[in-house]
């Protein structure tokens, strides 16, 4: 864990005046810091583990999770080997490299064919953890499956615009598509509307690296929570205060959802 006034100062930092109502990009000032904070909190996952393996068990269903902006599902084995553990069905996406959207292959529609077979497999609606672009995927795939998902939770995911990210040029480089398109800014107006009937944690950081917290949370709404942690954008993958909040979601009943309580000791990690 981090002390929050390290956190608020950089933040302070990356307060400018911008020269549109476009989201900043978080400072670079950051990016410097981005590999040895991960390690960290790497190592105080360690330190956490008997308190996260003694958390209370699930009911069992069925979670997906999604990679970020190239990585694999290796990135998010931790995640899954937790997931077990509180005795869910972890399933991986299965489809390699996260290279964001393409025009070599139409990686929405293989996303609602996984989630479909994975839904059928276990007769029970799916879970959902995508971190950073896999949480941009995950949002939009329970837009389309609205009937086969249960919840959402995001990892520090670029839900608005790209250029509130530090990631955008090399998406374009990866990816061959032009932000600034037409259908771009269709699709990244379309990431904010609300999705009914879906519960949504978006787990966001002020002092990430890569994308902004303002366009890590989501708008305000019905069955929709931000919540704030301490922690790098690579980090959050084995970040102990994330880990809790995902056991926390997922262990709510179906249809029973009920806000992320912030009181206590939980106001030294969460805001």
């Amino acid at each position: 864990m981090y002390n929050g006034r390290v956190e608020e100062t950089i933040s302070q930092l990356d307060e400018t005046a911008a020269g549109d109502d476009r989201p900043t990009a978080p400072s670079w000032l950051w990016s410097l810091l981005e590999a040895p904070r991960a390690l960290v909190e790497a190592g105080s996952l360690l330190s956490a583990r008997a308190m996260l393996h003694n958390l209370p068990a699930g009911d069992g269903h069925a979670v997906m999770t999604l990679p970020g902006f190239l990585a694999s599902d290796r990135s998010m084995r931790t995640v899954r080997s937790y997931l077990r553990h509180w005795d869910y069905d972890a399933q991986r996406w299965e489809l390699g490299r996260n290279l964001g959207l393409s025009h070599s292959r139409d990686i929405e529609e293989m996303l609602d064919d996984r989630l479909r077979l994975i839904h059928e497999q276990s007769g029970s609606k799916v879970s959902l953890i995508g971190w950073s672009l896999g949480g941009m995927f995950a949002r939009e795939l329970a837009r389309r499956n609205p009937e086969r998902v249960r919840s959402v939770i995001t990892l520090g995911s670029p839900i608005g615009d790209p250029k509130g990210t530090n990631a955008w040029r090399l998406f374009e480089i990866v990816s061959g598509i032009n932000i600034d398109h037409e259908y771009i800014q269709q699709r990244v107006e379309q990431l904010r509307e609300p999705i009914h009937d879906i519960p949504m944690t978006a787990i966001y950081s002020k002092s990430d690296a890569v994308v902004s917290a303002e366009i890590a949370k989501l708008p305000p709404g019905t069955n929709i929570e931000n919540i704030g942690v301490t922690a790098s954008h690579f980090g959050m993958g084995y970040n102990p205060a994330v880990f809790f909040v995902i056991a926390d979601r997922l262990r709510q009943m179906e249809g029973e959802w009920q806000s992320f309580k912030i009181n206590g000791l939980r106001n030294f990690f969460y805001h």
